[in-house]
């Protein structure tokens, strides 16, 4: 039979360990985003050939297993390089997920800036501006609020993608439950407590993500 005591009472020792993932989330959303809109702006403006290297880079993080990535970056590359020996594995997780993460925020990006008519670089560089400073000042602000909903399902993705750290041994909320789920033998109960935790916090960033994109839809309305 189904303990919902026991799922209950599981909460609390749960969400002790919400903090690992929640900084997980913010680190890896910090450098996905930052190294998204650099990569999204190299395959606009296709500077000195560099877009092929972006788009080897985006095929490369999209076209392999997360778990994978993590691997490499834990295990494999501390062997390369001895210099990231010893790199905490919290450390490897945040770097991980901003990387491949970064790859699908980039397209999400690319697509909003196409998707601003062309006219109105061509009215900013008429009336002085550089392209630098038109991109900047009018274009990617409007982007901004394009792009703003797949950037955002690309950030619940990367939450959910947080329980992968169990597996290099970041005690999180996912390591939490499994402990748990060991040395009690109630599997479902603990997994099910786990789940409930994940879903309440995408139901607030689903929350978040509304009452934002109702502020920045206020103009256009």
């Amino acid at each position: 039979m189904i303990d919902f005591d026991y799922t209950v009472g599981l909460l609390p020792t749960v969400t002790s360990s919400l903090d690992a993932t929640l900084w997980m989330t913010l680190g890896g959303l910090a450098l996905s985003l930052s190294m998204g809109l650099v990569l999204a702006l190299i395959k606009v403006t296709r500077p000195f050939y560099l877009h092929y290297l972006a788009d080897l880079y985006i095929s490369f993080f999209r076209g392999s297993p997360l778990l994978v990535q993590l691997f490499i970056f834990y295990y494999g590359l501390p062997q390369v390089f001895p210099a990231m020996r010893g790199m905490p594995a919290i450390i490897a997780v945040i770097i991980g997920l901003g990387l491949h993460f970064s790859a699908y925020m980039a397209e999400s990006m690319r697509a909003a800036i196409i998707g601003i008519h062309h006219g109105q670089m061509e009215a900013a560089l008429s009336v002085g501006m550089s392209r630098m400073q038109a991109m900047r000042r009018i274009i990617l602000p409007q982007a901004a609020r394009v792009a703003f909903p797949g950037l955002m399902n690309n950030t619940i993705d990367l939450l959910k993608s947080t329980s992968l750290a169990f597996t290099l041994g970041v005690v999180e909320i996912m390591a939490r439950a499994q402990m748990e789920a060991s040395s009690s033998f109630r599997f479902f109960e603990s997994y099910l407590t786990v789940a409930l935790v994940y879903w309440l916090v995408v139901v607030l960033c689903t929350w978040f993500q509304k009452w934002a994109e109702a502020r920045l839809n206020r103009a256009y309305a």
